[in-house]
Parts: structure tokens; sequence; C-alpha cells
């Protein structure tokens, strides 16, 4: 077997000990983020800007923080670092956009799951781990396609988003599934750092398919309950 020498974009992975030190300094990315932070403060309205800034926030904890080089070690990492694209950043993205007309949810949900999947199939991932433009074609993807899912989901009638939340829940639920029962580690880029952290990568894979098949798939069914909750509401409480 080649030993391949994996140089993601957030560097190799890091052992423990040196973990919490890793910040991402990139100059790029720093400079992008910190004008895209200052043309949303200046563009949106009032009411939008906190939503904007707490959404920035979050890509900086994905990017910047010590879990973008923890995720070159841990596929489970990397696994939290999208979850924190399609359901933290991207619903707060969302909710800074103009209501869709009319919205397309179906199609919205259709592709935002074949792109989460197809990321998470292991020759992609791979592919993402060892050139940094297909891994910031993998993030954006992921990131955009999320944003059009809940900004369809907001403008959609009640039970059109609510099909559409079930739905999502149910295929991150059956990735987290497949991924857990895979049986044999999957991802070459974790195979050998994921030792120094106590697991092996099987152990590793397994842990981020727990997520995705659990906490994942239940924020998908909370969000749901809250829409179902919407629709239950007495019609003149609802207008109010």
């Amino acid at each position: 077997m080649v030993d391949v020498a994996w140089t993601p974009y957030c560097g190799p992975a890091p052992d423990p000990a040196e973990a919490l030190g890793r910040w991402n300094g990139d100059l790029i990315l720093l400079s992008v983020m910190a004008a895209a932070t200052t043309a949303g403060l200046i563009l949106l309205r009032e009411q939008q800007r906190g939503r904007f800034s707490a959404a920035m926030a979050v890509l900086a904890v994905g990017f910047i923080s010590p879990l973008c080089a923890l995720s070159s070690a841990l596929f489970m990492a990397r696994t939290l670092h999208h979850l924190l694209l399609v359901l933290a950043a991207a619903p707060l993205l969302a909710l800074c956009l103009p209501r869709l007309k009319p919205p397309r949810v179906a199609a919205a949900a259709a592709v935002q799951a074949v792109v989460f999947w197809a990321w998470h199939a292991p020759e992609p991932y791979a592919q993402a781990l060892s050139h940094d433009g297909i891994y910031w074609l993998m993030q954006i993807s992921i990131l955009g396609s999320a944003v059009w899912f809940w900004a369809a989901v907001r403008s959609a009638r009640g039970h059109a988003a609510v099909a559409a939340l079930l739905a999502a829940m149910l295929l991150m639920g059956l990735l987290g599934a497949l991924i857990v029962f895979a049986g044999q580690p999957l991802y070459a880029p974790h195979f050998a750092s994921t030792m120094a952290w106590n697991m092996t990568p099987l152990e590793d894979q397994q842990a981020a398919g727990l997520i995705m098949w659990a906490p994942a798939a239940a924020a998908y069914l909370l969000a749901a309950l809250w829409r179902i909750h919407g629709l239950l509401k007495p019609a003149g409480e609802a207008a109010a």
C-alpha cells in the first residue's frame, strides 16, 4: 500500500498537544471574511445585521479556529465542521435574504442532499483534502446549497416546508447510518491521523456517522416541529 502525503487546506493533522494552538492565519481568507462582514453590516437592514454577524462568527469557528486543523486529523471534526455550515451558518444567512418567489423547496432539498452526500463519498472527500481548489469547491457548494434549502423552507407554505425538513432529516440520518455500519474505514486522509487521538480510523468514522444520524437529523426534526406548531396555531394568533 502506497502512503499518500495528504496536504489539506487546514494544514497537516495536529496531535492533541498542539491542536489548540493551530489557528488558521491565511491572510486571503481573513481579508475575504473581514470584507464580507463589513459589507454585510453596511448593506443589510438593522434587524439582519445580528444574524449576519452570527453567521460570520460560525464561519470563523469553522475556518479560522483550531477546528479547522482538527478536521485534518479526524473525520468526526470534519463532520462537525460541515454541520456548522448546514445547520448554523446557512439558516442564519438565509434569514438575511429576501423570501423566494415562488419557492422551489423540493428542488432545494434534493440539491442539498445530493451535494452533501456526494462530498461524503470517499473519493471526492479525499480529493478535497489533497487540493485547495477542490476543498473550497466542497465548502462553498455545501454552504450554498444549504443556504438555498433554508431560504426555500422559510418561504414555502407550511406543509411543503415540513415535508422538505422531514426529507432532509431522513437523508441525513440515512447517510449517518451508512457511515456507522460501513464495517471498514472509508476516508483515507484520516487513516494515519486518528491514533494520536486514541481512536482507530473506524471508531472516528463511526463517531462521525452517529453525529449525523442523531443530533444532526434531530435538528431538522426540531425545525419541522416548529413549523408544525405554526400550522396548528389559530388563524388569528398566527396572523398576530
